[in-house]
């Protein structure tokens, strides 16, 4: 049994966040305990399982003296095997106390500034091979620098009705071909240039209409919508907000746009292989190192409204066995990659590896 304490300052509810859920989930199912140190107003605390102990600490800066100290102390009391951080400001607050036996991990699913924030950890877990270069090219050893990748829940039965109800509420005809791209609506997720591509493309796909459908918010809201109404696009774009849970977008869906310019792994990819949706993305970070052109999923050029649009016109001309095809290639990709079991296990593995070494 491994004993720890993970970590969390963001309050949004991200692809990271997300993850945080479902791994501190994932070991308390396996019958090791994890305490989740998180933020009052975070979301993540109404998500995570009532199975899961949370502390709330106020995590509001990098200068938050409080927080360490209260950190130190909570590490002192508890005692964990290991004591996991997210992202640099829960890193940054996090110092083993002295005598301490814990083993401090620092897991990273970004390009994140290391000096100031990461040095002090016992090792590194980036969730992409990239990200793992990108450490030791920072200077950090690379015998404790770790690749362990991120994993997706499996997807709930969605019943018809609830499909139908929202097709209803999004003013979906039954038979409209749905383009669905998720995600929080900011500068480099890259939702304009999917706006520009799709302005590009059809009104109909044989004989079916054309619909995006986008799941998200963000400070780019309100400009999005307008330039929705400078390219025309009114009548075929639903915004349908940020989503807790996407599963029935997933639903009904036809085909899933990841049109990121950076994007460090690309959670929303894995998200609809699960689904069993095939994907288009473009070449940002992390779906270059998840996907194989053609063979689960389609890439597309990176900012490039009209090669994003070429593209997707390419997915959409496929027959639809072969779009299934892609589809299938993705699930398999997620079950052979990043399935739950493995993921967890391999955390479960670097502890005690660290654990004989320390």
């Amino acid at each position: 049994m491994v004993t720890s304490i993970h970590v969390l300052g963001s309050r949004q509810l991200g692809g990271a966040d997300r993850f945080f859920i479902r791994l501190v989930e994932s070991l308390t199912r396996a019958g090791h305990p994890s305490l989740a140190v998180i933020r009052s107003d975070s979301p993540v605390v109404q998500e995570l399982s009532p199975e899961v102990e949370q502390v709330h600490l106020p995590l509001a800066s990098k200068y938050d003296f409080y927080s360490r100290w209260r950190l130190s102390r909570l590490i002192r009391e508890r005692q964990p095997d290991v004591v996991q951080t997210y992202m640099g400001r829960a890193t940054r607050l996090t110092h083993l106390p002295a005598g301490s036996r814990a083993l401090h991990v620092a897991r990273l699913g970004g390009y994140y500034k290391i000096d100031g924030y990461y040095r002090h950890a016992k090792a590194w877990v980036g969730n992409t091979r990239d990200i793992c270069a990108y450490l030791r090219a920072q200077g950090l050893p690379s015998e404790r620098v770790f690749y362990i990748g991120n994993f997706v829940p499996t997807p709930r039965e969605v019943p018809a009705a609830e499909s139908q109800t929202l097709r209803a509420h999004l003013g979906l005809d039954d038979n409209a071909f749905v383009v669905f791209a998720l995600g929080r609506l900011v500068e480099k997720k890259g939702f304009l240039d999917l706006l520009e591509a799709f302005a590009k493309l059809g009104p109909a796909v044989g004989g079916r209409p054309l619909v995006l459908v986008i799941a998200g918010d963000g400070a780019e809201r309100e400009r999005l919508v307008q330039a929705t109404n400078r390219l025309g696009l009114t009548e075929r774009v639903r915004w349908a907000g940020w989503q807790n849970d996407p599963t029935p977008f997933f639903g009904i869906s036809d085909v899933f746009v990841c049109p990121s310019r950076h994007e460090p792994l690309g959670n929303v990819i894995l998200e609809a292989w699960q689904h069993r949706v095939p994907v288009l993305s473009t070449r940002n970070e992390g779906a270059r190192e998840l996907i194989r052109d053609g063979d689960n999923a389609v890439l597309a050029p990176l900012a490039d409204p009209a090669g994003l649009a070429e593209a997707l016109q390419k997915l959409l001309d496929m027959p639809a066995s072969e779009r299934q095809r892609l589809a299938d290639a993705g699930w398999n990709t997620v079950q052979q990659e990043h399935h739950e079991s493995a993921v967890v296990a391999a955390y479960l593995d670097l502890y005690q590896q660290l654990r004989g070494g320390a």
